[in-house]
């Protein structure tokens, strides 16, 4: 505080002379001026993330050790984990820094490894994740209109956790401001390397097919303008570029996908039976890629826009991260209002037409949807989580993910938790900080694999059922 002529001390707001307020000033900002800041961030940008990129301007896994693969990937003592290694030359055998020292391996030779144990280790132990053959992949969107509650961390941690359990990772990122590429070291040119290519050629097909009905009814088809063209060449699959992780892959984002929130309304007025809000998952289909990943996950954009609505339509579970305050919990709640409000009118508007039409009516369905306390500090939120939770009930994760001292340490190097190499840190402090990202995804796994057992006893049932009434139409046959 400063002070006055007495001495005694006045608010620093208090006294501000206004010659010297001038004088500090400086010039008025132009249109211009938002093109020198954000050059200026740009390269800042550029030069914090090259703190995270190895040699070949890219970023880089690291290695990970004896220790680490049996404590926290492989489910092995180490005395046994380096006897199968002696026996087996053919596996890989990692490198040491040191004669003697430990043995530290890629995070594709612990896939590997882990692979040999699931087929010649105790059965008694799980090495491979549970993963029902014949269904498709799992779509999680990470979802809500506040920003900065932890939205994009939480799908790459969460991304990063299931790739170290062996699964196969897809991520998507719909916002338009591109973080989760940035975790992953992606690098997205323009929107054409984004969904936004999905998106239009799912209307662009749209289009093509009401043309055709149109030309059969004797009427003019409407323009299928340059960028639908363009759209129809591009294939889905190519959207995906390979990540420094070799079981994580993504479609990126940047700053011209914001662009999709403006022609997508114009799109849906030329062609009101385009069902918008299908395009994402039918892209996703279509290229085979809920065939090809195991999980994919989405991170939208911190608005309810039509972006975020084809994230959270292609979902099958939906986590929304918030922290433990009152403006947070407020907004949230404000947040499912939406989500209702959205859903329930586009049902609405579908269905009048379904009921006139003697057909099925649309309904949306989710597997889960989990609200996800982060930045959790139990010394000062515990009576306002407690309260939360009372409120909320199963719909909020009981784990809560606190913000421990490596968290803020990795993300000064441009990392995520699990990037960060344990020898930076005290190994205990390592293990605690690592602690509450694993039980995050813990909690997260109940919930993929209970979905998942439920759609494997879903489809053992219609397959029975189907199986009987064939059974049923041969004995008639039969007897006839």
């Amino acid at each position: 505080m400063a002070k006055d002529s007495t001495g005694a001390a006045t608010p620093a707001y208090f006294n501000i002379d206004p010659d010297a307020a001038r004088a500090e000033l400086g010039p008025p900002t132009t249109t211009e001026g938002f093109a020198r800041i954000a050059r200026a961030c740009a390269a800042g940008r550029e030069d914090l993330a090259s703190r995270g990129l190895g040699e070949q301007g890219r970023k880089t896994l690291r290695l990970f050790s004896t220790w680490e693969i049996t404590r926290y990937l492989i489910p092995v003592a180490q005395a046994h984990f380096r006897r199968v290694l002696r026996a087996r030359p053919d596996l890989p055998q990692g490198r040491s820094e040191t004669e003697g020292g430990a043995r530290w391996f890629t995070l594709d030779e612990v896939l590997r490894l882990r692979a040999h144990f699931s087929s010649a280790g105790s059965r008694s132990k799980e090495y491979a994740p549970f993963r029902p053959e014949g269904l498709p992949a799992k779509v999680v969107a990470v979802a809500n209109f506040k920003g900065g509650v932890g939205k994009s961390s939480t799908a790459a941690h969460l991304a990063m956790s299931a790739a170290l359990d062996g699964y196969r990772v897809l991520v998507v990122d719909l916002d338009s401001q591109g973080s989760l590429t940035s975790i992953f070291g992606g690098r997205v040119e323009d929107e054409w390397q984004t969904v936004f290519p999905l998106i239009a050629g799912h209307h662009a097909r749209h289009l093509r097919a009401t043309n055709q009905a149109r030309i059969d009814r004797g009427e003019a088809p409407l323009p299928l303008d340059d960028t639908l063209g363009a759209a129809l060449e591009v294939d889905p699959a190519g959207l995906v570029q390979k990540t420094h992780w070799p079981n994580i892959d993504l479609i990126g984002a940047q700053l011209n996908l914001y662009w999709a929130e403006f022609q997508i309304p114009v799109w849906r007025l030329q062609s009101r039976g385009w069902k918008l809000w299908d395009a994402l998952s039918d892209g996703l289909e279509g290229a085979g890629l809920l065939d090809a990943y195991d999980i994919v996950f989405l991170d939208t954009p911190p608005a309810l826009g039509y972006l975020t609505i084809n994230g959270l339509s292609a979902a099958d579970i939906l986590l929304v991260p918030l922290g433990a305050s009152f403006l947070e919990f407020d907004s949230t709640g404000r947040f499912f209002d939406m989500l209702h409000a959205t859903f329930a009118s586009i049902e609405e508007g579908e269905n009048i037409a379904a009921r006139a039409l003697g057909r099925e009516g649309l309904a949306f369905e989710w597997d889960a949807v989990r609200a996800v306390l982060t930045r959790y500090d139990g010394s000062q939120q515990g009576e306002l989580a407690a309260l939360m939770q009372s409120y909320l009930g199963p719909v909020l994760s009981p784990h809560r993910q606190d913000f421990t001292a490596l968290i803020g340490q990795a993300g000064e190097q441009v990392n995520g938790i699990y990037e960060a190499d344990y020898r930076d840190f005290n190994r205990e402090t390592y293990a605690r900080g690592r602690e509450t990202f694993d039980e995050t995804y813990a909690a997260f796994k109940r919930l993929l694999i209970g979905t998942w057992k439920r759609d494997q006893e879903a489809a053992a049932a219609e397959d029975a059922a189907a199986n009987g009434e064939a059974e049923t139409a041969q004995q008639g046959i039969a007897r006839a």
